[in-house]
């Protein structure tokens, strides 16, 4: 063929020449051997006997046989010794006329590795019509089986984690439906796989409007990160969760959403349980620090309330020892030293009073009284202060309102309570109420005043110790803020309740005691008369048996001695005093008094120690001498202990003058007798 000058067209005529010699029969075997040659796949051909007859560069490639090499061997050389049973089955199958397609096994290479492969077999017929062999396509696989494994292990790997995972998993779909879910997540909620797959989310979730939330969040690409939740368990009870979700989308559709649920229940009742402990604390430090403060403002208040009455008695007492008072001055001072000092005798018996609620040892007598006599008694207590200030006493009482059980000077100190606060807390002029009435069971004693009336912040407190409605050093009224709390406790001791209510400042205040009736009405009379105090207030005669008595008087406290020499002596006694117990024992020896007065705390030697002395003596040197304990020890244990040491009697300082020289005279008399 002449060669083509560049730039000159070609023959028209050599091209279509030269396209139909290529499409000519004869190049036929031509075409098909460069086919079967450039294909990557192994193309082989065998006969039935199985004896390799053709074999491509793609066969060389994939099994590492040349030509040379394969053709003429047998075709069980490419087969593994435990896949040799597969060749008379194939062999079987093309004798049928059976074409068999994408076959995949194993086969074996020049080298000895293996190689998956996908055979396609076919049988060549001869002239006859007759299979006389086959061709076989073996297309390398290994790559795509390794991918594939790789792929199932991955799959097993991620169902192993799904299920194992210690946190629990789901995976819902768009419209809410769960799809799937980990044990982890069953075992949180308690339900069975087939409880909860296939539900709609919502149904386990308590918060609904949570779950539309999320839902919303989700459809709009959002990824949900620590989104805190409740849901419902099988067995009713809640738990707190927080979810971590995003949204698998495939080709911009929706797939299904990947959930993580972490238990937080445990976390969520330590938070509340801190945050209850801390709230404790909190409150327990304001409490403290409330207490605190009124502890601060009650301790302020005792030193008032005990100083200001201290200065008048001592401001009296210095100006009587002067002797520069005319008589009517000097009668006035006594007056005043004598209503200060009770005043402060009331005070301290109040802190004891306290003392003794708080530690459980106040005692009473009970026995059946008409409370109409306890009320009277008060109200005869509280007049003159009343008509002092002009305040109009109403009293009205039913006197079929009892019998009650109860101690009787413990109710009257209830009853004196509240009268003294409507009196001092109601303006002059002004009206203090006080009623008994039966309520169904119970009397009822009301006391009423158009005063000062409670605030509604303080009226929750009214009866709380030491607590005062106004606590600055600029308050009108005294007090120490106690007394309404010994009311309650004598009030709740006889099985009764106190209550207070009030309009408010400014409008007046009520407060109502309500005792339990007893039955006993014949023995109430009998002791009322027993209980009620006397109301004389004349000075009793001297008891004969203090005339020449001889009285030895022992305290620490040289102005308490002279007192109480004073008290003895007005009535014709005999006494000697001593500041210290061992003064007292020689007196004891040398003067041979008839009736010992000892105080109980004294330094060195106390009260006790001194009378163990005195009744080690014999008779003869005074060791059966009746003794007085005179003690500011005023507690029930001290009592008894005092007896106990060999004391007769126990009197709490301070006492009445005629108090005392009636318990020396009774035992000056026990003794006289004795003798």
């Amino acid at each position: 063929m002449p060669l083509e000058t560049p730039g000159t067209p070609p023959d028209a005529n050599a091209a279509d020449e030269r396209a139909a010699r290529l499409q000519s029969p004869d190049m036929a075997p031509y075409w098909l051997a460069a086919v079967i040659e450039s294909a990557d796949d192994a193309i082989i051909s065998k006969t039935l006997d199985g004896v390799i007859t053709s074999w491509n560069s793609g066969a060389e490639r994939i099994f590492g046989y040349t030509a040379d090499e394969a053709i003429g061997q047998p075709v069980t050389m490419l087969i593994p010794a435990d896949h040799l049973d597969e060749e008379p089955s194939i062999i079987a199958r093309l004798r049928r006329g059976e074409r068999i397609e994408h076959y995949e096994t194993v086969r074996v290479r020049k080298d000895g590795s293996l190689v998956d492969i996908s055979l396609t077999v076919s049988p060549i017929n001869g002239p006859d019509g007759s299979v006389i062999g086959a061709s076989k396509i073996a297309r390398d696989i290994t790559d795509r089986r390794r991918a594939e494994q790789a792929l199932r292990r991955s799959e097993r790997e991620l169902s192993d984690f799904f299920e194992n995972a210690v946190v629990g998993l789901h995976w819902v779909g768009p419209d809410g439906t769960i799809l799937r879910a980990n044990r982890a997540e069953l075992e949180m909620l308690g339900y069975t796989r087939e409880e909860y797959l296939g539900h709609h989310i919502a149904e386990f979730h308590a918060d609904q409007e949570g779950i539309s939330d999320i839902l919303r969040r989700l459809q709009v690409g959002e990824v949900l990160h620590e989104y805190e939740s409740r849901l419902r368990c099988k067995d009713g009870s809640i738990r707190h969760v927080l979810i971590d979700s995003s949204v698998l989308w495939e080709g911009g559709e929706f797939v299904h959403t990947r959930c993580f649920t972490r238990d937080i229940t445990d976390k969520k009742r330590a938070e509340a349980e801190r945050d209850r402990l801390l709230e404790n604390e909190r409150r327990a430090r304001r409490e403290a620090e409330e207490a605190s403060r009124l502890k601060d403002e009650f301790l302020a208040t005792v030193s008032h309330e005990l100083r200001t009455p201290l200065t008048a008695i001592i401001g009296w007492a210095r100006m009587l020892r002067d002797g520069n008072l005319d008589e009517e001055t000097a009668a006035r001072a006594l007056g005043a030293i004598d209503r200060n000092a009770k005043s402060q005798a009331q005070l301290i018996e109040d802190l004891l009073d306290i003392s003794r609620i708080v530690s459980g040892k106040m005692h009473l007598d009970v026995r059946p009284l008409e409370p109409s006599a306890v009320i009277n008694s008060a109200v005869e207590a509280v007049k003159p202060a009343a008509q002092a200030k002009g305040i109009r006493l109403q009293i009205v009482v039913d006197p079929n309102a009892g019998p009650v059980a109860g101690d009787f000077e413990r109710l009257q100190q209830v009853v004196w309570n509240l009268l003294s606060n409507a009196v001092k807390f109601t303006p002059a002029g002004g009206r203090v109420r006080v009623s008994l009435e039966r309520a169904d069971s119970h009397a009822e004693l009301m006391v009423t005043d158009n005063g000062q009336g409670i605030s509604a912040d303080f009226l929750p407190h009214v009866f709380d110790r030491f607590r005062q409605a106004d606590s600055s050093i600029t308050r009108a009224f005294g007090g120490m803020g106690v007394g309404l709390a010994v009311v309650k406790s004598i009030v709740e001791m006889h099985g009764g309740t106190v209550r207070a209510s009030s309009e408010g400042e400014g409008k007046g205040a009520s407060f109502t005691v309500s005792l339990p009736l007893t039955s006993e009405r014949h023995a109430a009379g009998r002791a009322e008369t027993k209980n009620e105090p006397s109301s004389s207030k004349h000075p009793r005669p001297c008891p004969p048996e203090l005339d020449g008595l001889k009285i030895l008087v022992v305290d620490d406290e040289p102005d308490t001695c002279e007192v109480v020499r004073a008290t003895f002596e007005h009535c014709g006694s005999k006494v000697k005093t001593s500041t210290s117990a061992a003064g007292a024992l020689a007196l004891v020896g040398e003067w041979q008094p008839d009736v010992l007065v000892a105080d109980i705390s004294m330094p060195e030697m106390d009260g006790y120690e001194l009378i163990r002395r005195v009744r080690a003596q014999g008779a003869q040197a005074g060791g059966r001498m009746p003794a007085v304990a005179l003690t500011a020890m005023a507690r029930i244990e001290d009592r008894v202990k005092a007896l106990s040491e060999g004391y007769q009697m126990h009197v709490a300082k301070p006492v009445e003058p005629e108090e005392l020289r009636a318990v020396v005279a009774g035992l000056a008399g026990v003794a006289i007798k004795g003798a």
